[in-house]
């Protein structure tokens, strides 16, 4: 009797475990949209498809945004946390992505005037290893020769040390359109700055860069 019970305990496991399985792969085909509608319908799985979906991008641009990556993890943490607490105040007519990247925006720009050194110094480093999907040059390449790696990583460190030096509000468009590739449109809302504001801004920031990367590569 007990182990009949066993086997049927098991079978009722893997056909749980089975479902599950399922209902995160719907959810990894899903729309932005459709996991935010599910996760304020009680779907205790939800929550978890858009931590997994902006984990990594928001690191990577709240690193790139602040020099520190210990504490762009607790930032991305933190954005999360509001996310999860404010979700059903979130616009669904919106852009999910816009609404999230504002919010590790917000809390980057937070950190950089509330830092203790000296705020002219914005940050210290940008991320070492970029993402080729979010990054506007292709750094490395196994076609190319040893001479020529060393070139484009000497090259990477060189764009590094031009961000770094770059204003806040100039920095800030700076990396969502040239190395987030973000649109003006969704720039002008993560920043809460109207379209002119932002071409404005990334111009002056792109003639910014460019003169003071020149004199680093000639």
């Amino acid at each position: 009797m007990a182990r009949g019970g066993g086997k049927e305990k098991l079978v009722a496991d893997r056909v749980s475990t089975g479902k599950a399985k399922a209902h995160r792969l719907q959810l990894g085909e899903a729309t932005d949209s459709e996991v935010v509608q599910a996760s304020l319908d009680g779907d205790s799985t939800a929550f978890g498809e858009l931590v997994r979906r902006y984990d990594q991008r928001l690191l990577n641009f709240v690193y790139r945004t602040i020099g520190d990556r210990e504490r762009g993890e607790d930032l991305v943490q933190e954005t999360f946390v509001r996310v999860y607490r404010h979700l059903h105040r979130f616009d669904q007519s919106k852009k999910f992505s816009t609404w999230i990247y504002t919010i590790a925006s917000n809390l980057a720009k937070n950190e950089l005037r509330n830092r203790s050194r000296n705020p002219l110094v914005l940050f210290q480093t940008l991320k070492k290893n970029w993402d080729a999907d979010h990054r506007p040059l292709e750094w490395e390449d196994t076609q190319y020769k040893p001479d020529d790696l060393f070139r484009k990583r000497h090259l990477r460190a060189q764009v590094e040390k031009a961000v770094s030096q770059l204003p806040e509000h100039h920095r800030v468009v700076f990396v969502l359109r040239e190395m987030e590739g973000k649109t003006y449109e969704e720039i002008a809302d993560i920043t809460n700055c109207n379209l002119g504001t932002v071409k404005s801004r990334l111009n002056r920031a792109r003639n910014n860069f460019a003169s003071i990367i020149a004199p680093m590569i000639d």
